[in-house]
């Protein structure tokens, strides 16, 4: 009975891991879709959405009958009902990335404003933050998690600069911009959105492995990890 309960959570170990390489791969060919105004790659990320969306629901039903059928205890409670968080934040990721591709369509037929260095810098930023949110929580690593959390603040700082540098450069100077302008400032926005996500997997994570609630205390995290010798 117990091998068959660990076949059991591998096998949503596995789906979650699955679920999260099709997000990774939305995340990065959305951005491709977005820097070559390519609206066949981006109708592409936005169809391959739904093998994402029947993996969360697969995720879902086996958590739950997890749950109602072996009621389990301690670590496996708290690594069942993390995983039911983190198959909901990976859903979400993925819409972004639909998103994400959405703009790129909107503005595939327009010529760029100008070449795109910071936005795929932030896309980098959110797919290794989402990668290490992965990571943390399939190697119940608490100390990876916290460095995703303390990542945030890099995509809050690219989104913040690429939304003035089109606002001011663009925007206030001529408003014939705002078409091919706002669209980059919402796809900066999503990328920042799903940094955020990957900051909530993160929380999860060292909740389940260190029983520590993280939420709304992230000086007290930021004071902690640099007193271990990471960079304040």
């Amino acid at each position: 009975m117990e091998r068959h309960f660990d076949e059991e959570l591998n096998d949503l170990n596995q789906n979650l891991l699955n679920m999260a390489a099709l997000t990774e791969a939305a995340i990065y060919k959305s951005i491709e879709a977005l820097k070559e105004r390519d609206a066949i790659l981006a109708g592409e990320v936005i169809e391959a959405d739904k093998a994402i969306d029947e993996l969360e629901l697969t995720v879902e039903e086996k958590a739950v009958d997890l749950l109602a059928l072996r009621q389990p205890m301690a670590k496996d409670l708290r690594f069942i009902t993390t995983a039911m968080k983190v198959n909901s934040e990976l859903e979400r990721i993925a819409d972004l990335a639909v998103d994400i591709c959405q703009r790129a369509v909107e503005i595939a037929d327009r010529p760029l404003l100008k070449e795109l260095i910071d936005i795929p810098r932030l896309s980098e930023v959110a797919r290794t933050m989402v990668k290490k949110a992965i990571d943390s929580f399939v190697n119940r690593d608490g100390r990876m998690a916290k460095e995703v959390i303390l990542s945030d603040d890099e995509a809050d700082r690219l989104r913040n600069k690429i939304q003035k540098e089109l606002i001011e450069d663009f925007l206030m100077k001529d408003s014939s911009f705002a078409p091919r302008a706002i669209p980059l400032i919402l796809v900066a926005r999503h990328l920042e959105r799903i940094c955020d996500h990957a900051t909530y997997i993160a929380e999860d994570v060292i909740f389940m492995v260190d029983a520590e609630v993280v939420k709304h205390h992230l000086e007290r995290l930021k004071n902690g990890m640099t007193q271990e010798g990471y960079p304040s």
